[in-house]
């Protein structure tokens, strides 16, 4: 079943008032160190944080989760095997750390966190074989508000290896883009979600063609963070082996398949293998780069480039060992943005107020 027309055209304009007018560099505006840096570790020890997310305005009372509230997504088990963490930890405003769900072992859940304001989370898990050298396709789970785990989506191509995601939300309707880091392509999934059920309408490949290789730091590398902006239509894409970021248009609309999309940001001196990905509400996109491909100069930076490719600031997340910056959110209301970034050097989340 196919989403019509007028509603993804609903889907899109009533998205795009959600932004929040913002001028100057986001980037530009934080302080040296952040307001706030959080354990991310759980109590079963899970380790290398990936995903985050903020629960959004608007999801429902009655369970563990509250709008402002931050979640992120573990990778790793205690004893450091890659794709075999299970856990979704919470992060209250006030930095309490509790574990909002934890699957059965081994999951591998990845960057491809995202939170629908009807009531779910949703999440990708790429697990592993070989003590963590082989990835394998996963799936996304659907997650309630409770964190309990609701149902499983697999499809052998158009969710193989989700990795990360973006959401279009728009209450009972939402858009969900999926980039897959074993077959290099992007998938949208339409969705609804009718008395307390999310039910799949469509999944459509809209994109593919991105890089992707085996990788010792990371296990495999491939198209990541994705970014979608309401106002303009396009999804962005981090394609990490291809270091650089790309643009698909009328990424809401499209059933066709638009390759890789168009070139929007490619620059060796800043980027060095960009994963997580976020739209500022000034209408600039900020990367994070992972190092594990075309490492060098400024290690665990964020960075921030206007949606034209034209560079605006970077900012360094740690001064440690390659590969710490992963996943990256932002929050806005009239009165702040939240930025909240995971550090996989030092298993925590950092988190900046900008007023």
């Amino acid at each position: 079943m196919k989403l019509p027309l007028r509603i993804a055209v609903f889907l899109t304009l009533t998205a795009a008032s959600a932004l929040k007018p913002a001028t100057g560099s986001i980037l530009g505006q934080l302080p040296t160190s952040p307001e706030r840096i959080v354990p991310t570790v759980p109590s079963n020890g899970d380790v290398n944080p990936y995903g985050v997310a903020f629960v959004p305005p608007g999801f429902p009372e009655g369970g563990p989760l509250e709008p402002g509230d931050i979640l992120v997504s573990n990778f790793n088990d205690s004893s450091g095997v890659q794709g075999a963490g299970s856990t979704i930890v919470k992060i209250a405003p006030n930095g309490t750390l509790s574990t909002f769900f934890q699957g059965q072992a081994p999951l591998g859940l990845t960057t491809a966190l995202g939170v629908l304001r009807a009531g779910f989370v949703l999440v990708g898990n790429v697990p592993t074989i070989n003590n963590g050298a082989t990835a394998e396709q996963g799936s996304l789970l659907v997650i309630d508000r409770f964190g309990h785990l609701v149902t499983t989506l697999q499809n052998a191509n158009l969710l193989d290896g989700p990795w990360d995601l973006a959401v279009n939300d728009l209450g009972i309707f939402a858009q969900v883009f999926v980039s897959n880091v074993l077959n290099g392509a992007v998938t949208r999934l339409n969705v609804s979600v009718i008395n307390g059920s999310l039910h799949v309408l469509s999944a459509t490949q809209i994109a593919h063609g991105y890089a992707i290789a085996p990788n010792a730091a990371a296990v495999v590398v491939g198209p990541t963070g994705l970014a979608y902006n309401p106002l303009t239509g396009f999804l962005y894409v981090a394609s990490t082996d291809d270091n650089a970021i790309f643009g698909i248009p009328f990424a809401a609309l499209t059933n066709q398949d638009a390759n890789k999309g168009v070139l929007i940001y490619r620059d060796s001196t800043r980027l060095h293998g960009p994963l997580g990905l976020a739209l500022a509400p000034n209408g600039d996109l900020i990367t994070a780069n992972g190092d594990a491909v075309f490492a060098g100069g400024t290690q665990n930076a964020l960075v921030e480039f206007t949606p034209f490719g034209r560079f605006v600031a970077q900012y360094q997340l740690d001064s440690g060992p390659a590969g710490g910056a992963f996943g990256i959110a932002i929050s806005s209301d009239p009165f702040d943005i939240r930025i909240a970034a995971v550090d996989d050097d030092q298993n925590t989340l950092d988190i900046w107020n900008v007023h």
